[in-house]
């Protein structure tokens, strides 16, 4: 399985790593990848900055019980996945009788707002899970979105029916359309007696962005709900525990000079990285940072629509799960969504963006003194 980008009229697989002995860096705008439909199921695991994640490497905060309590309900939730698929030992079985509906919950809800640890627990219940990778999926909501375009939605029950888990980070609740149509297709795996385990974002008009969204996950999917227990998870982002401050924006000068000077950088000015990503679809940001070592950025600045502002943050969701460190110019990046933006129904995701990018940014920090 591999990855065609285009790049100034040529086509190749993974990009190479250009050293500083080479013309310069690369450029996220001329790039086209384009992701074949096994690739989107092969990839279907948890993201490179989620692959040693365990239970035991989580940091429970002592000041928030509830943290150790998911833990140690996970742990169980795993382990009691080990047996046999409800629908014959997890091989896929076409043609035979649909398996009794579970009697008890085969489904956990990761209830908590952001940065409190969801995706690391959710990832590390997928690796505790006893079932071999290929019977093991997980998956952001867009991802999973972009997998029934691919393949449909009966190929994609196909799929992923003979598997004993599913993982669903973000599950996308501000979209109906697509609610429904995943609430369909979980309706669909648990009657093959798939396990489910989901997070979620919050609805359109909940402005706290540490709300709890379990009342509203639950009601969403409707008839799926019985199949969920919601398991609260308080806390703060761990992100901002006692880290310092984000380090200030670079020059160009600076950012340019990093980007000829590391290997594998990229380099683009912002604003046409994001008229490139208008013509990019989010299913393909993964595969658009291929081979990139650091991204480095000129000129940012404010974003200026929400359907632009969305799309960046999926870009940011990428290069988090890929641990990309992030250099750049221009307007810090909590600046980069207007106060109506930060105070609408996307709020939580544009707060995560900008935790997400001021992580990377610190980390792209020691770039400069290169």
């Amino acid at each position: 399985m591999s990855t065609s980008l285009s790049t100034s009229g040529s086509t190749y697989g993974r990009p190479p790593i250009a050293g500083p002995a080479d013309v310069g860096p690369q450029a996220l705008c001329a790039r086209e990848p384009r992701v074949p439909a096994e690739r989107m199921v092969a990839e279907m695991v948890p993201p490179p900055r989620f692959d040693s994640v365990r239970f035991d490497t989580y940091n429970p905060d002592p000041n928030q019980p509830s943290q150790s309590e998911a833990v140690t309900v996970l742990s169980g939730f795993a382990a009691g996945l080990g047996g046999a698929h409800a629908s014959g030992g997890g091989k896929r079985r076409w043609f035979t009788k649909k398996a009794p509906l579970p009697t008890a919950p085969r489904g956990v809800y990761l209830d908590g707002g952001y940065g409190v640890g969801k995706t690391h627990l959710l990832a590390s219940l997928w690796h505790a899970t006893p079932a071999e990778p290929a019977l093991k999926a997980f998956g952001t909501f867009v991802e999973l979105t972009n997998l029934v375009g691919a393949l449909g939605f009966q190929q994609t029950v196909q799929t992923l029916g003979g598997h004993r888990l599913l993982c669903i980070d973000e599950f996308e609740l501000d979209d109906p359309g697509d609610t429904v149509l995943v609430s369909s297709l979980l309706s669909r795996l648990v009657e093959q007696g798939v396990a489910l385990a989901a997070t979620s974002n919050t609805l359109p008009g909940k402005l706290g962005e540490g709300r709890f969204a379990a009342a509203d996950f639950l009601r969403e999917i409707q008839g799926l709900s019985a199949h969920f227990r919601p398991l609260r998870i308080d806390g703060q982002d761990y992100r901002h525990r006692g880290l310092p401050e984000a380090p200030a924006p670079f020059s160009d000068e600076q950012v340019a000079k990093a980007a000829y000077a590391t290997e594998g950088a990229s380099l683009d000015d912002f604003p046409g990285l994001l008229e490139h990503l208008a013509r990019v679809h989010p299913s393909r940001y993964g595969a658009l940072t291929d081979g990139i070592s650091a991204v480095c950025l000129t000129d940012v600045g404010p974003v200026p629509d929400q359907s632009t502002a969305l799309r960046l943050v999926v870009l940011a969701d990428r290069l988090y799960d890929r641990e990309i460190p992030v250099l750049a110019s221009g307007v810090p990046f909590d600046k980069l969504f207007s106060e109506e933006m930060l105070n609408g129904g996307y709020r939580k995701k544009y707060f995560r963006a900008i935790s997400r990018l001021t992580a990377l940014a610190r980390d792209a920090k020691p770039l400069v003194s290169q």
